[in-house]
């Protein structure tokens, strides 16, 4: 498992793939945040805080990880790889496991950039430092935890298709169907009762627990069934196609 999630990481940083994902990602936040004319301003918000921030980052994740995830399985199938992979000595679930852990952490590297934007709002306070760090450093948390959750379901999407371009669109899908989509469903509340356990099944209610600086047993929970259940599945469609 270490030794593919080494290749992984050489293969994103290597080519400079990640840099340009990262820097793309950040590029794009530093504009919606500062200079862009929007809700997510936090100049025209006029608090300190990065509320927006973190409202923000999860609709470009849903893009940038099946971005990242795309070619886990998919590439290795197009280029024929995959047979080789399986002739060398290690398990399917090491394979996933090392994959999985490649695109986390890159995933978790696209958030290093708001570290800057955390220092700004807490200069530009009034007073310096004004700004609730609980909610924050929760919200943080959460985004570590949701970038989990997408990468799991980004190798999912890849394990399931044929090509680079299938898994992405199909990731992107699967991504927003989980964070928002379900969420949307739940509230035409067409099911009566049932919405709120409708509610509870996609992403988004479980990450605004963090948002709010409340780090929640049965958010975690639920994150790591999710992971765990995409992990799993994973596994079991890359071991059919053996």
């Amino acid at each position: 498992m270490i030794a593919i999630f080494k290749k992984e990481l050489w293969s994103y940083f290597g080519n400079w793939s990640a840099w340009i994902i990262i820097a793309a990602f950040s590029l794009i936040v530093t504009l919606f945040l500062f200079f862009f004319d929007n809700d997510s301003n936090i100049f025209e918000i006029g608090m300190a805080s990065l509320q927006s921030y973190f409202v923000l980052v999860p609709w470009l994740l849903m893009f940038i990880i099946p971005a990242l995830s795309m070619k886990t399985f998919a590439e290795e199938q197009q280029t024929g790889t995959l047979n080789w992979l399986f002739s060398q000595p290690l398990k399917v679930s090491d394979l996933v496991l090392g994959k999985f852990l490649s695109v986390w952490v890159v995933g978790i590297l696209c958030l290093i950039p708001s570290l800057i934007y955390l220092y700004t709002v807490y200069v530009l306070g009034v007073p310096a430092g004004n700004i609730d760090l609980g909610m924050t450093f929760g919200s943080y948390i959460g985004l570590i935890i949701l970038i989990a959750a997408f990468s799991g379901v980004g190798i999912l999407a890849s394990s399931l298709s044929q090509n680079q371009i299938m898994a992405y669109l199909l990731g992107v899908f699967m991504c927003f169907i989980m964070y928002f989509g379900i969420e949307q469903l739940a509230s035409y509340k067409l099911l009566g009762g049932a919405d709120f356990i409708l509610q509870n099944v996609g992403f988004y209610q479980h990450f605004l627990g963090f948002t709010r600086g409340l780090i929640d047993f049965k958010d975690v929970a639920y994150f790591v069934f999710i992971i765990g259940v995409t992990l799993v599945l994973s596994n079991h469609f890359i071991n059919k196609k053996k």
